[in-house]
């Protein structure tokens, strides 16, 4: 089912940029949320009410788009040497807590009988049973508590709305200031990546709450 309204949180990134444009070209009305163009801090959770308080609700897609490969470092820990608690910290509030956080104070807006859903980008590194190469420590402990916080909320908010789904999605390797200095991947365009997550989402349905898929709706593992 296509979205017909929808709000894009950090569509000042690469790939929230491009989500918000997609979702128009195919005409639906979109609000969108950044650090950049309004202020909102996902590490803070009153930035983040008062955010979501402003709006005019309800929507019937909310696709979260902020997050970073680091937080207080120039690349990721290539070893348990390199491990830092700072970083672990500063990558669990932004991107894990903040997309949580984001959930909780929308949940009252949730409608209780027409289809909703809440996307927020993942990362297949994140996958507990996926992961043969190690490293990248507080990134991938993030993300997986990212997908550990959805699903336990997707459980919650699936006793009353029936209708509604929360979903981790893993975008590719996308083109962004993130990636820049990773060559040897396959990259994405954001736009050809927007176009990818949201034929996924419009896929979906009440079933696949809580679950995790890639870009081309395949399931990831936990």
């Amino acid at each position: 089912m296509q979205s017909k309204r929808a709000l894009v949180i950090g569509a000042s990134g690469g790939i929230g940029q491009a989500i918000a444009t997609e979702l128009r070209d195919r005409d639906a009305e979109v609000t969108t949320l950044s650090r950049s163009g309004d202020g909102l801090d996902v590490t803070d959770e009153a930035s983040i009410k008062d955010a979501l308080d402003g709006l005019d609700h309800p929507f019937d897609l909310v696709f979260v788009a902020t997050g970073a490969l680091t937080s207080t470092r120039d690349a990721p820990e290539k070893s348990l040497s390199d491990l830092d608690a700072e970083e672990l910290l500063a990558q669990m509030h932004l991107n894990a807590i903040g997309p949580a956080l984001i959930l909780k104070h929308l949940k009252p807006h949730i409608p209780r009988k027409e289809r909703f859903v809440f996307a927020a980008l993942s990362a297949r590194v994140g996958s507990i049973g996926d992961n043969r190469l190690g490293g990248w420590y507080s990134y991938r402990t993030s993300k997986a508590a990212l997908n550990a916080l959805l699903h336990g909320a997707a459980v919650e908010i699936a006793r009353n709305r029936k209708e509604a789904i929360v979903t981790c999605l893993h975008p590719g390797t996308v083109s962004t200031s993130f990636t820049e200095d990773y060559p040897d991947h396959d990259k994405f365009t954001p736009d050809t990546s927007a176009a990818k997550l949201l034929e996924v989402i419009k896929g979906l349905t009440p079933d696949d709450t809580g679950r995790f898929f890639d870009y081309a709706g395949k399931e990831i593992p936990w």
